[in-house]
This record gives structure tokens, C-alpha cells and sequence, in this order.
């Protein structure tokens, strides 16, 4: 487990909410990769986009890491399913974020477990 991942992807969780595309730039990597249900881009220029249309109210809850990867469940702060998101992360910088419909798609898509819960 790496604390450095985790602090990496909760800082980026947290310059998203607060709509800081600076930090969340400084956070990523030049070529980051990002995807949800409506499609998928690369690049500072797309995460900007889809950080722009990405509508923020969730907290996070039970992550998982391993080797580089995090699954982050994201609560909703008010009614509606959690969902998750799964980040790779290299040298404390964010190369590949995934949203996904809910955590066990997440962890089955990226191989975690709960062995792999961090507490």
C-alpha cells in the first residue's frame, strides 16, 4: 500500500470538487486518460472537459489500492447509489481515471478486493 497514491488521489478528488482545474492539472499527468459511461479522452484538454461537466457532491468512501491503482467509492451526498472510480497513479501524478456505475464493476475491472482495502 502506498500512502502517496492515496493522498495523490484525494487531493485530486478534492481540487475536482472545488473546481481547482490548476491543481487538477498539477495532478495529472500530461497525457491523462479519462472515461466514463459517455466516452473517453486523453489529455489535459479532455480532462478539463469532463472535469467541467462532472457535477461533484460525492464523498469518498472505502478505497482500495494496490500496485498503483485506487478504487475510490464515491458517496452521494444525498439519495442515490454510490459509485466508484479507479485511478492509476505513477510518480504521485493521476494517469488514467475510470468512472464506474458502482464498486464491484470498479474493483472487478481494475482486479482488487477487499484484501486490497485500505482502513
Amino acid at each position: 500500500m502506498s500512502t502517496s497514491e492515496i493522498a495523490t488521489v484525494l487531493a485530486w478528488h478534492d481540487a475536482l470538487a472545488a473546481g481547482d482545474l490548476d491543481t487538477l492539472e498539477k495532478l495529472s499527468s500530461d497525457d491523462i486518460e479519462v472515461a466514463d459511461a459517455g466516452g473517453a479522452g486523453q489529455g489535459h484538454q479532455a480532462l478539463r472537459g469532463w472535469a467541467a461537466s462532472a457535477q461533484v457532491s460525492a464523498g469518498i468512501g472505502r478505497m482500495y489500492v494496490h500496485d498503483g491503482v485506487v478504487v475510490a467509492e464515491l458517496i452521494p451526498a444525498g439519495a442515490g447509489a454510490a459509485q466508484a472510480v479507479a485511478f492509476r497513479v505513477v510518480h504521485d501524478r493521476v494517469t488514467a481515471v475510470f468512472r464506474h456505475q458502482d464498486l464491484d464493476s470498479a474493483l472487478a475491472a481494475t482486479d482488487l478486493n477487499e484484501a486490497d482495502r485500505v482502513d
